[in-house]
């Protein structure tokens, strides 16, 4: 009978009876391919050793077609394997003798390794899909988190040249103010009478006036620039101007990219000593009272 063919065959490729006897159960039967399946899947499970208990309709006593009924192939490999499996079915219904009995576990050995690396061959596909799943995800963050770094690095370097632009254009304004005054002043005292007497009072007046032209500088001593020096974690140093009404978020930002190396820092000044906080950072630094120059010393966090 091919029932007991197939349990025989279990028990000649060295599985245990009792488990044997629970595959050739639970696979109904249906042929020596789906029993090593059915022990290849379970051969973990916990009850695996527990004595077998059959069924009161035993499902040894199916019959000989169900097993031997032909499968749809679902492969090139599956195919070739329930080919030969059917032929050493239609061959263990023939008497064999002990070399063929032999050839023949030697042959459900050989399959059932075949099964096993295709299965094991499978796993590792997926592992790597997996790991490289895992990697693209991991990689599509950090283009987002650099994405972001960009755009605000973006928005500072525009700030910046807005504040650079309108601070030419007062000074441009400034300077031309100062040339319409000289060239008014040039306009009311340089056409008057050439007598000395009469020259002497505007020659005067130019000299009283100069103070007037000279009053823009001590109007600048409102600052709008400030020169920052960062002393770094090595001792080494950076040098910048920026306005004074930049937060010192901007200076701090400057720090990152040019010296921070991905650390984290503080920024304090030694003298009065004084650590600034995250509240800091939004405020100018005419407001810090580091115009219009400072020292900034970098310390770890």
């Amino acid at each position: 009978m091919a029932e007991c063919t197939t349990l025989e065959s279990l028990l000649e490729m060295g599985f245990d009876r009792n488990r044997a006897e629970k595959a050739v159960a639970h696979t109904e039967n249906q042929g020596i391919e789906r029993a090593m399946d059915w022990l290849m899947e379970h051969e973990n499970d916990p009850d695996i050793d527990e004595p077998y208990v059959p069924p009161a309709e035993n499902v040894l006593g199916s019959t000989v077609e169900q097993s031997s009924s032909p499968q749809s192939p679902s492969g090139t490999t599956e195919s070739a394997a329930e080919n030969e499996l059917q032929e050493l079915q239609e061959d263990s219904k023939r008497g064999m003798t002990e070399e063929e009995k032999k050839e023949q576990v030697k042959r459900l050995e050989d399959l059932m390794k075949m099964r096993q690396e295709e299965r094991r061959e499978r796993e590792r596909q997926e592992e790597i899909d997996r790991e490289k799943q895992r990697r693209k995800q991991g990689q599509e963050i950090l283009q987002v988190k650099q994405k972001l770094q960009d755009d605000e690095m973006k928005k500072l370097a525009e700030l910046r040249r807005r504040e650079k632009m309108e601070d030419r254009l007062a000074k441009q304004r400034v300077k031309e103010k100062i040339a319409r005054d000289r060239e008014e002043r040039a306009q009311k005292f340089g056409g008057g009478s050439s007598s000395t007497t009469l020259s002497s009072p505007p020659s005067e007046a130019p000299q009283l006036s100069s103070p007037e032209s000279q009053g823009a500088p001590p109007a600048k001593k409102d600052y709008d620039e400030c020169r920052i020096q960062v002393r770094l974690l090595d001792g080494s140093t950076l040098r910048a101007v920026f306005k004074a009404q930049e937060p010192l978020a901007a200076v701090r930002v400057y720090v990152q990219m040019n010296g921070a190396n991905g650390q984290d820092f503080n920024l304090i000044t030694p003298y009065p000593r004084r650590v600034y906080t995250d509240l800091d950072m939004e405020k100018p630094l005419r407001e810090l009272g580091l115009v219009p120059s400072a020292v900034l010393v970098v310390t770890k966090k």
